[in-house]
C-alpha cells in the first residue's frame, strides 16, 4: 500500500511549498502548476494512471483535484474502480468509510455550487460594465481614418501582402477590415 499524493496551483506564480509540506509522508508524490478548469493536465492523469489497488491518493484540499462535480465523481469512480482511496487533508475526509464518502460527495457539490456563484457574479459583473460602456477586448489596430485609407488603397489595387507590411498587420485582420461594416 503505497501513500501517494497530489498538488497542484492553478498559476506559475503561485507556489506548491504548502501543498508539498502536507504531503511530505507520501511515498510518491506528482505536482504540477495548471489550472483546475482546464483537461490538460498531464502529472493528473500520470498520477491516477499510477495508483493500484490499496494505495490512498492524498491531496490537501478537494479542489486540487477536480474542476466540477462532474469531473470529481469521474476521478472518484476511477479511484473506486482500482480499489483505491481517496484522503483529503484539509477537509479530513478519507472515502475508506461511508462517513468520509458521504463527506466527499457534499464538498464536492458545494465547491461545484461556489464555482458557479462566483461565474454567475462574474457575468453580472461583465454586463453591468457593458452596460456602463466599458469596452472588452483588444483595441482595434487602426483608427477609422486609417481603415478608410486602407479600402481606399486596396480599391486602387495595393496587393494585400503590402497592405500587411504597410500597416504591420495580419492577412485576417486586413481582410477583416476590408469587409467589416461594409455597406
Amino acid at each position: 500500500m503505497a501513500k501517494v499524493g497530489y498538488a497542484r496551483v492553478s498559476s506559475v506564480g503561485q507556489s506548491l511549498d504548502v501543498q508539498r509540506e502536507k504531503l511530505h509522508d507520501c511515498d510518491k508524490l506528482f505536482e504540477e502548476k495548471r489550472s483546475g478548469t482546464t483537461d490538460a493536465r498531464p502529472q493528473l492523469k500520470e498520477c491516477l494512471n499510477y495508483v493500484r489497488e490499496g494505495d490512498h491518493l492524498i491531496v490537501t484540499r478537494i479542489d486540487r483535484l477536480a474542476r466540477s462535480t462532474l469531473h470529481l465523481c469521474q476521478i472518484a469512480e476511477t479511484l473506486r474502480e482500482k480499489g483505491v482511496d481517496l484522503v483529503v487533508i484539509d477537509q479530513n475526509i478519507d472515502t475508506s468509510d461511508a462517513t468520509g464518502r458521504l463527506l466527499f460527495n457534499m464538498l464536492g457539490a458545494i465547491g461545484q455550487f461556489e464555482t458557479e456563484i462566483r461565474a454567475e457574479r462574474q457575468m453580472d459583473g461583465i454586463k453591468k460594465a457593458k452596460d456602463r460602456g466599458v469596452q472588452f477586448g483588444k483595441r482595434p489596430a487602426l483608427s477609422g481614418e486609417q481603415i478608410k485609407e486602407l479600402r481606399e488603397k486596396r480599391v486602387q489595387g495595393v496587393l494585400i501582402k503590402d497592405l500587411m507590411a504597410e500597416y504591420s498587420l495580419s492577412k485576417a485582420t486586413i481582410y477583416r477590415y476590408l469587409t467589416e461594416n461594409e455597406g
